[in-house]
C-alpha cells in the first residue's frame, strides 16, 4: 500500500492549485491523507475523485468542510492504526499538542498531522510521527514538500519528498 501524505494546501490562498508533482503522486499511491486546512472544499472533492482520500479539517478551512469532515480521524490501513489530526496553537509545541490530543483516542502506529506547514518525521517509543509539511506554501517553512507512506507486511517507511 502506497500513501500520499499532504497538508496545508491553503488553496486558493496560497496557491491555484496543487502543484504536478502531486498529482503525479496520486497516480502512483492507492490512498490520499489530507491533514486539513485545504481551505476550499473543491480541494477535498477533487482529490476523493481521484483516490480514496482520508482526511480532517484545519482552523483555516471553510465552514462547508466542518459540516463534512470532522477535526480527528482514526482509521487502519493494512492492520497500521492511524490518528489524524490538522493540529492547533503555535509551533512551538504542536507536536506535543497533538500526541496529548491523540491520546484520548487510544493507541496508534502511525500519527499524521499538519498545521505548522514544516515537514517533520521521527520514531518515538515505536509510533511513527509525521507532518508532511505543505506542497504549496513557505510561509513558516524553507520548502514545500510531501510525504509519501509505504505500508508492507505491518511495516511502515515514511519519505518526506521536497517540491523544486
Amino acid at each position: 500500500m502506497r500513501v500520499l501524505v499532504i497538508s496545508d494546501t491553503h488553496i486558493p490562498l496560497r496557491a491555484n492549485t496543487l502543484p504536478r508533482v502531486i498529482y503525479d503522486q496520486i497516480e502512483k499511491v492507492d490512498m490520499i491523507i489530507h491533514a486539513g486546512d485545504f481551505t476550499s472544499p473543491d480541494v477535498y472533492y477533487e482529490l476523493r475523485s481521484l483516490k480514496p482520500t482520508k482526511a480532517v479539517y484545519g482552523n483555516m478551512d471553510d465552514p462547508r468542510l466542518l459540516d463534512i469532515l470532522r477535526e480527528v480521524e482514526t482509521f487502519e490501513i493494512e492492520g497500521i492504526r492511524v490518528g489524524l489530526f490538522h493540529g492547533l496553537g503555535p509551533p512551538v509545541g504542536l507536536e506535543e499538542r497533538v500526541l496529548q490530543k491523540l491520546s484520548n483516542y487510544g493507541e496508534f502506529d502511525l500519527i499524521i498531522y499538519g498545521h505548522s506547514h514544516r515537514a517533520s518525521y521521527r520514531v518515538k517509543d515505536g509510533v511513527h510521527i509525521l507532518n508532511p509539511g505543505s506542497p504549496t506554501d513557505t510561509v513558516f517553512a524553507s520548502r514545500r514538500t510531501y510525504a509519501i507512506v509505504e505500508i508492507e507486511k505491518g511495516k511502515l517507511k515514511v519519505h518526506i519528498e521536497n517540491i523544486d
